[in-house]
This record gives structure tokens, sequence and C-alpha cells, in this order.
């Protein structure tokens, strides 16, 4: 037999199989969306994670007018289920609308492209034209919305319309399928947000609302856009987040999927890797959910690299945009957190409306986790949740982020940062402590002093260490022997030379206009000793003790902060 191949990119259903592609078998989904309440059902998951692929096979399946496409289902697990084979398969008339790369610059652009969208799927069914079903005045209608000289209301009603005309043609009520009708939603934010809305509210609205004719509609999108901007008094509606259980293992790859690919092309021996680089999602109690963009790229990949796959086909503007600004020192002290490995916990909110962005801090977290910048790991009950980083690959893009936003805004030089953290890690304290006081020295006026204490130093410090990248765990207030350590830097491997790091960070007054240098440096003296001290008091190293470190693997290190400047002392 011919290998299967992989079809990147490919969203139609058919043509896995007229191309002998490797179809990852969701079929069951066709069950769920019979079964599950809600006539109208929004699906809301990340980009890439096989919504208009899911869409092509519900059209394939449910589609009146080619009976012949039952025989693309006969080997895959809906075929079990006969009964819904023999009520359902190729019984319904099907509007087909994509809202993908549908957005421009401006409104206008942007309502050509959807004229457009329409238009086509009005042509699919133009044999409806020559039909004994349609009165006269219906036929001219028809007609002006494909020849593109229809208005506005016309074509904000084109859903509603159509789907009679089919249900009167066909005696059986129509499917409607809508995919990423957020888009343009997402483009008009801060450009013609009103009146995308506005089209869509009654485009949407009229088309699913009390709509007699309708026997299923499956939107899908990346977030859900709060009810009173689109879905205003839609009660049909069911909405299949990330948060809900069903259809969890509908989207993405599970492990079980992701392992059998890998056997299939021979890549077994990557697994391990596999997971700690692609998969970590979680949609509703389904853990293990893979990113599938990834999988199927490192699986089409001749190298086997790892690399940043998903990410590189998205733009991530927004968020990065959110991360830079100053007064996001709060969201980046987070970040910082979530680098180590760490889970924050922040209220999700399902209802977004987008221009909230702005005055709402908050909503970022929620973006990020819908968008699958973030996963969840638990309901914490009420709004929240405990979110983290996912994998790997993501892990990276916050670190790319983070070190472009030190270089852009803080213009530190990628090449400095890199040499002062090098200094840290050989024990060069002398050099650290210059590397430091040069990236630190006029960018700590970008923060607000007033507020100085050890956690904000602490946090900055994290900041900078964020791109040691994947060789070194990053650890901060973890309880150790006695207390809890500021800092740990320990490299993932015990190998050569490699030491890991203990960090206690203090912090003094500046020095005082009356102050000669000799007290001032006796002062700074003393308080980098006490840092010392309290690592050894405290027994911070216990930790790397127990994990197998050895003494003289272990850098101490006291970092005092006078005002902005650092002062550095370590040992061995």
């Amino acid at each position: 037999t011919i290998m299967k191949q992989i079809l990147l990119g490919v969203s139609d259903f058919k043509k896995f199989f007229e191309q002998n592609g490797y179809y990852v078998d969701k079929s069951l989904l066709i069950k769920e969306i019979i079964n599950t309440t809600g006539e109208v059902k929004l699906i809301t998951r990340p980009r890439r994670f096989g919504k208009t692929l899911n869409l092509s096979m519900l059209y394939y399946f449910f589609d009146i007018r080619h009976p012949e496409n039952i025989e693309l289902f006969k080997n895959l697990k809906i075929w079990q289920h006969s009964d819904i084979i023999n009520k359902y398969c190729c019984k319904y008339p099907i509007i087909h609308l994509t809202f993908k790369n549908s957005a421009k610059d401006s409104w206008d652009g942007t309502f050509n492209i959807i004229k457009n969208r329409i238009v086509n799927f009005f042509k699919d069914h133009i044999y409806l034209l020559n039909s004994k079903v349609l009165y006269n005045f219906e036929k001219t209608r028809f007609e002006k919305i494909l020849n593109e000289e229809a208005t506005i209301e016309h074509y904000e009603t084109s859903l509603v319309f159509l789907s009679e005309l089919l249900y009167r043609y066909h005696q059986s009520p129509t499917i409607i399928l809508i995919d990423e009708y957020d888009e343009p939603v997402h483009r008009a934010y801060d450009k013609y947000y009103d009146e995308a809305i506005n089209f869509m509210r009654i485009f949407l609205g009229d088309g699913l609302k009390d709509n007699k004719y309708l026997f299923r509609a499956v939107i899908t999108g990346i977030l859900r856009v709060s009810k009173e901007s689109i879905f205003s008094g839609l009660n049909n509606i069911k909405v299949f987040s990330v948060l809900n259980h069903e259809m969890g293992d509908k989207f993405g790859f599970t492990e079980l999927e992701v392992k059998q690919m890998l056997d299939y092309y021979n890549k077994s021996k990557y697994f391990n890797k596999v997971k700690a680089w692609y998969n970590g999602y979680r949609i509703g109690k389904t853990e293990n959910i893979y990113n599938p963009w990834s999988i199927l790229n490192f699986v089409a990949d001749s190298e086997s690299e790892f690399k940043e796959y998903w990410t590189q086909t998205s733009t991530n503007d927004l968020i990065k945009q959110e991360l830079r600004k100053p007064d996001a020192e709060q969201i980046r002290n987070e970040l910082t957190k979530l680098l180590e490995g760490q889970t924050i916990e922040k209220p999700i909110y399902e209802n977004f409306v987008f221009t909230e962005l702005k005055t709402k801090k908050r909503l970022l977290w929620t973006l990020m986790l819908f968008t699958g910048y973030l996963t969840f790991t638990e309901w914490l009950g009420g709004n929240d949740y405990k979110l983290k980083i996912p994998n790997k690959e993501l892990e990276k893009v916050y670190r790319d982020t983070i070190m472009e936003w030190l270089e852009e805004e803080l213009s530190i030089s990628g090449e400095t940062l890199k040499n002062t953290i090098k200094a840290l890690l050989d024990g060069r304290f002398d050099d650290y402590e210059r590397g430091l006081r040069k990236v630190m020295q006029d960018k700590f006026s970008y923060f607000d002093t007033v507020y100085f204490n050890e956690q904000v130093y602490k946090a900055y410090l994290l900041g900078l260490l964020a791109i040691l990248g994947d060789e070194y765990e990053l650890k901060s207030d973890r309880e150790s022997g006695e207390g809890r350590y500021d800092l740990a830097i320990i490299p993932r491997k015990f190998e050569g030379e490699n030491k890991a790091i203990l960090i206690e960070i203090k912090r003094i007054e500046k020095k005082k206009p009356n102050e000669n240098n000799d007290k001032f440096k006796a002062r700074v003296n003393k308080a980098l000793e006490q840092a010392l001290q309290q690592i050894e008091e405290k027994q911070y190293t216990k930790e790397l003790l127990n994990r197998g470190w050895d003494k003289k693997h272990i850098l101490q290190v006291a970092i005092v902060f006078a005002g902005k400047t650092p002062y550095v002392k370590g040992k061995i």
C-alpha cells in the first residue's frame, strides 16, 4: 500500500480521500451535533485546531444533493451508528459560508468580500432559479443578489431568505454552517467595529433566530463575542468553548491519535519530545489535547525538527501589543511566573466584548486562553481558573516577546543581556554586576520607583532571565530548608561545570546626601553579607542538595539594590 500523505493546509474533507491523505477520524462529531442541545451551536477553538475541516465534513455528510457522499463515511467511526447514517446522511440542504480572510482595513473593503461570499452561496444553489417553487419577485431578489445589485438589507437578510427557498424546494429544513464568524469583528476592533457588529447582528440574528426553516446551525470562531453584540435575543444558541466538556476531543488531537500518527510515520521515538513541545491543552474535562497544526508539520518535516510551527502562522499582534504597554508591568510579572512553570489564578469572562479590552486589563487573560496562548488546569468555581503555558512551543513565544520588549521598549540589546547572564552562569560576579548596571541604568526609570520593593526588583530580574530558555529551570519564592529563597536558576542537566544558582535580593536606601563613600560602601557590604548569610542560615541549598547537586556546583549570589544601582557579591 502507498503511504498516506500529510495534506498541510487542506481543509476540504473530500480531498483527504481523493488524494490519499492521512485523516484523523473526527466523524463522531456528527453524532454530537445532532444530539447535543441547542439548534444553533457556536464552537470556539484556537486557530488551526481543525474547525474548517470539521465543518467541511459536516457539509459532505448532510448535503442532500450528493447522496454518493455516503461512501466517504464507510470506514469512519460514525459508520457504526447506522441509525444516524440512515436518518440523517445526505438528507438536508446546506448553506456553507466562511468569513476566513474576509477582513480588510476598511468596512467597505470587508463588506465587498462578505458580499462576494454571499453571492457564492447563492450561486451554489442557482438551480432554484429554474424551479417552480420561487415566485417571480423572489427570483428578482435572487438575481439581484447574484449580480451584486441588491440593497444592504437584502444581504443582511440573505441567510433567512435562502433557507426558506431551500426548505420549499427540498421539503427538508436547512443546515447552516459558518466558519470563523468572528474574523471581521477582530479586524474591526479599533477601526470599523460598529459597522461590522451591526451587519453581523442582523445577518446572523435573522438567519438563526426563530428560523422555522432551520434544522441545525454550526458556527465556529476563536472567541465568543458577547451576546449583546451579535447574538442578541438568540435563545436557541448553545456555546461550546474550550471550557465546555462536550466535543472536548473533536478539535485538536488526542494523545492516542498522536501516538498512532507517529507510529504510522515511524517517528514514535520522538513521542516524549513531541509531548513536551506540542501537548498541554485542556478542553473541558479532556486533557492532553495536542496542537494539530504543529503535529502535522512536525510529522511532515523530513528533518523532524522541533520548531514553532503554530505560532509562525499567526499574528500575535494583539497580545504583543498589550504586553508591551508601560502599564503592563503586572501582566509581565505574571508571565515570568508562568515561564517558571507555575500556574496563576485568573477570572475568565466568556462573554468577550472586544472594545472593553482597552479599559479592562484583566480581559487579556481571557483572550490568551481562548486564542490558545494559555490553557487551564483547573476550574476553581465561579469565573476563576488556574492557567498555565501549555507547552514549549508557547514558552518560546513568550520568551521572544519579552526579549523583543526589552530590546525595543527598553533598548537593551540582546547581546548585552546574553553576555550579562553568561557572566552570572560562569560565576564572574564583577562582570555580572557591570552588565546588570548597564542593563538597568536608564531603564528602571520606566518603572515607578515609589513602589519599589524586593518584589519589583525580583520581577525585573526574572524578566531578564526569562530568555534563558530550555536548558534552565527558573524558580522564585519557593520553599527550601527553613524559608523561601528569592530566585533559583537550575540547569536541567548535571554535567561538566554546570552550576545551579541561588539568588537573594535586598534593598537598601540610596546613598544619603551627607553620607561619605566609605560609610555607604560599608552599608552595601553589610547588606550583601546578610543576604549571603541568609542563604546559609535558612539552608536554601537544601532543595538542590536533595536533588543531587553537590555544594561545589551551587553558586550563592547576593544582589543589593541601592535605589536603581545593583551591587553583587557571590560565593561558591
